[in-house]
This record gives structure tokens, C-alpha cells and sequence, in this order.
């Protein structure tokens, strides 16, 4: 997969970074107009800078190992692979690295999930420049960023006094079975998905038939249509 275009600045191994005492933030993200919004925003800051950036996560790892930014802003949907997956793996290589995940998907899917994986927040790329800065900041304070409807969802979770679903059925899904839904809804078929996350094809299946069973729907069909229709909703 081809990488993002570097930042301008040269700085290649975080040195200069380190000299003059500024946060120092990576991008993994495969939309280059957020990354290049998310680096004049963070960069026009006197205290932070972006560091480098990456839409292939294989790369981003091998990068963020040699720069140690204080923080990762990471993609929940990159093009070959799911972010809450990515953040695992950067968290087993990375354990004391901040993450903030960025999403254009629904919160109430993803956020906990991104959480309970490692993530110290969760921001809609829709957000106000304003909100990016505060969750950016929130989170190096040491802090969990939420939206304010997430978190007040959260504490009457903790209070008891709400439901731990939203209605969507998509919840009952694991973290691998919505990546196998959301690759259906893709259009990938059994073998490519099972290539695409290194399974077989049996436990794909397996995948399949349990997303199904979930989901209430009847054949293989409806399985792919439901997929579609999620995925440009």
C-alpha cells in the first residue's frame, strides 16, 4: 500500500522534536485531506507537532516505534484493515502510547469498543476544530476523551440508570465479526476476507454464520445486502 507523502519539516527520527520540547503527535489515517487539516491544525499549535504519518499500518508501527510520539490520532476505518484491530496491535509494541481514535461512524458502535482496546478517546472527524484540540489535549493530560452525549451515556451505564445498547443490533457483533461485516459490506467475498485477516476459510464462515444468526437474517444474501446498505448509511 502506498504511504502517505512524509511531513514537509524533514524531521525523520523525532531528534529535533525532542530538542525544542513539543508534543510530538502521528497520523494514521488514509483520507489525505484529514491528515493534511489534522497536521495544519496540530502544527500551527506553539506546543505540538505532528511527526509523521501514515495510511499503512504496517508502516505506521515501524515509525511510531523509532519516533515515540507522545500521542497517535488513528483512523477506526483504514482501507484494508479495522482500526480498533490496529489499535490492539500498536498497544501490544506500544503499550504507554496515548491513542485518540478518529471516526466518521457511529460512537455508540465504536467508542467503548475503542476504549476497552486501549484507547484513551474517541472524536468524530465532524467535530469542530475547537473539539479536536480539547480531545487532543484531554488525552495527554492523561485523560479519557468522550463526546459529551457518550459520556453521560457512560455514567448512567455506571449509575445503572440506562441501557448498555442504542438499538442497533450491531452491537451484539465482536470486534471481528463487524470487521468481517463491514469487509462484506466492502464487497470482499470469503476468501479475500480470510486472506485480508490472515483466517481460514472455515473460521470466516464461522464469522458469517454467527454475524447472520445475530443479525436475524435468513441467508447469505440478505447477509450482503444488510452489509451494503450499513456501510453507505
Amino acid at each position: 500500500m502506498k504511504t502517505l507523502e512524509r511531513e514537509e519539516t524533514g524531521t525523520s527520527n523525532g531528534a529535533a522534536d525532542r530538542g525544542n520540547g513539543k508534543t510530538k503527535i502521528y497520523i494514521v489515517d488514509d483520507h489525505p485531506i484529514m491528515v493534511q487539516g489534522l497536521k495544519e491544525l496540530i502544527n500551527n499549535q506553539r506546543d505540538m507537532k505532528v511527526v509523521g504519518f501514515s495510511e499503512d499500518w504496517h508502516v505506521a508501527l515501524e515509525q511510531t516505534k523509532k519516533l515515540q510520539p507522545d500521542l497517535i490520532m488513528l483512523d477506526v476505518t483504514l482501507k484494508d484493515v479495522n482500526g480498533i484491530e490496529v489499535l490492539k496491535n500498536l498497544k501490544i509494541h506500544l503499550p504507554h502510547v496515548k491513542v485518540l481514535m478518529l471516526s466518521m461512524h457511529d460512537e455508540n458502535l465504536y467508542a467503548m469498543r475503542a476504549l476497552k482496546a486501549g484507547a484513551q478517546g474517541y472524536i468524530m472527524k465532524q467535530e469542530a476544530v475547537d473539539k479536536v484540540l480539547d480531545a487532543i489535549r484531554q488525552v495527554l493530560s492523561g485523560e479519557v476523551y468522550l463526546s459529551d452525549a457518550m459520556s453521560k451515556r457512560t455514567m448512567f451505564q455506571l449509575l445503572g440508570r440506562g441501557t448498555t445498547r442504542t438499538g442497533s443490533p450491531l452491537e451484539d457483533l465482536s470486534d471481528r465479526e463487524l470487521e468481517v461485516f463491514t469487509l462484506i459490506g466492502q464487497g470482499c467475498t470469503t476468501r479475500q476476507i480470510a486472506e485480508k485477516l490472515h483466517l481460514s476459510i472455515k473460521t470466516v464462515e464461522t464469522h458469517r454464520a454467527h454475524i447472520k444468526e445475530k443479525l436475524n437474517l435468513k441467508n447469505s444474501t440478505e447477509l450482503v445486502q444488510h452489509a451494503i446498505h450499513w456501510r453507505e448509511s
